[in-house]
């Protein structure tokens, strides 16, 4: 599927179904972190199927849009249930965690409006006991995280290595820092949990 680009607010509420969720990639040309997550999206696009919907609009052209839902940085990627805003991400993602987004696969803290959701991601296997139970806390504390079977993805077990310098699992990495095992202590103090 691609990704149709919208001109402004009255076509993105022309694109909002009631039955259907929608995703909205407002972006800035000409900027390098919107250009990398245009790209990554759009390549997302390409493995989703017809029950959803993929927009983009460009905040240089389109002024219209950001405002209604309180979006002040672009890239930031907008989800829809029907016409109602649910949640967003901002920054540049990896394709591969957009698809994941788009089919529901991550885990969406709910977090207060001045406190930015922290990037997580779990590199675990499926066989391994302390991973489910890491991933299993994480989900009670309502954390939002991308997981990252190393077992099925040797690229990413190897950028694994050079960053921990760890085979092991699970790790965590929490905005780029991280967490060999299940750290609980480390993990809490990190993602501020109580």
């Amino acid at each position: 599927m691609k990704v149709k680009h919208i001109a402004s607010h009255q076509a993105l509420e022309q694109e909002l179904k009631a039955d259907r969720r929608s995703f909205l990639l407002l972006y800035k040309s000409a900027s390098e972190n919107s250009d990398c997550a245009l790209e990554h999206f759009s390549q997302a696009a390409n493995e989703i199927e017809d029950k959803v919907v993929v927009l983009a609009a460009d905040v240089n052209r389109v002024r219209d849009i950001h405002g209604r839902y309180g979006i002040t940085t672009a890239p930031t990627l907008l989800e829809f249930e029907g016409a109602d805003f649910t949640k967003s991400v901002k920054g540049c993602q990896t394709k591969d965690y957009y698809v994941s987004w788009i089919h529901n696969k991550l885990y969406v803290s709910q977090h207060q409006d001045d406190q930015p959701q922290k990037r997580v991601l779990v590199y675990s296997t499926p066989s391994c006991p302390h991973c489910n139970n890491l991933k299993n806390y994480l989900r009670r504390n309502q954390v939002h995280f991308r997981d990252i079977d190393v077992s099925k993805d040797q690229k990413m077990a190897q950028e694994l290595v050079k960053k921990s310098g760890q085979q092991g699992v699970p790790q965590t990495e929490i905005n780029g820092r991280i967490v060999v095992g299940f750290n609980k202590p480390k993990i809490d103090e990190m993602l501020g949990i109580q």
